[in-house]
């Protein structure tokens, strides 16, 4: 499993021009499930995005979790993530999982950080989306679980 944890001001995720989710403060993840996944790394991945420290302190240090914050947390899944890019120049996807065990794993990640106390905002599992976002800093996190 991958994700992406942008550390945002704002962000949301329409389909058909419809915004569907959307947080101010927080995290956007983006979440790619790949076939060697199970609800046991899954649940750990959720864990570590929800205490992962990339937000900052008093002092400007990043020392403070989503939770410390006050911020949110919108996942949009993004199968894309777990593209082969090592041959030529157009990607694979062989190495994402089949859709059916990527929105059963996406959705049970969202169930996880909802268990931790979070409302979470998702996009639409397989839909064409439009992701907007201000990214705080830039930060960005590459996280393999």
């Amino acid at each position: 499993m991958i994700a992406l944890l942008q550390r945002v001001t704002q962000a949301n995720v329409s389909v058909d021009k419809k915004v569907i989710g959307e947080i101010g403060n927080g995290l956007l993840v983006l979440l790619a499930v790949e076939p060697e996944d199970n609800e046991a790394n899954v649940k750990r991945l959720a864990e570590k995005v929800a205490k992962y420290r990339i937000f900052e302190d008093e002092n400007g240090k990043m020392n403070l979790n989503v939770a410390q914050v006050d911020g949110d947390i919108l996942v949009v899944s993004q199968f894309t993530l777990a593209a082969d890019t090592s041959r030529g120049l157009r990607p694979s996807f062989t190495s994402a999982a089949s859709p059916e065990m990527g929105n059963k794993y996406y959705q049970y990640f969202c169930q996880c950080l909802r268990e931790l106390g979070f409302q979470v905002p998702t996009g639409e599992f397989g839909a064409d989306m439009k992701v907007s976002l201000t990214n705080d800093g830039p930060v960005t996190i590459y996280l393999k679980g």
